[in-house]
C-alpha cells in the first residue's frame, strides 16, 4: 500500500491553516480529494486576487 508523502501532507495542511485559519483536527478529518480541491480553488483565488492588485496598480 502507497502511503501519501507526509511532506506533502504537512505543505497542504500549513496552505490550509494559513489561508482558512482551520484548526490541524478539521484538516486532518478532511479526504485527500477534499484537501486538493481546496487547496486549488484558495491557489484560485489568491491568484485572482493577485491580477486584481497588479491591474489596479499599473
Amino acid at each position: 500500500m502507497m502511503q501519501y508523502p507526509q511532506e506533502a501532507l504537512w505543505d497542504e495542511l500549513a496552505y490550509l491553516a494559513y489561508h482558512l485559519h482551520w484548526d490541524l483536527e478539521t484538516l486532518l478529518d478532511l479526504e485527500h480529494s477534499d484537501r486538493a480541491r481546496l487547496i486549488r480553488s484558495v491557489a484560485d483565488l489568491n491568484r485572482r486576487a493577485w491580477e486584481g492588485i497588479r491591474s489596479y496598480a499599473g
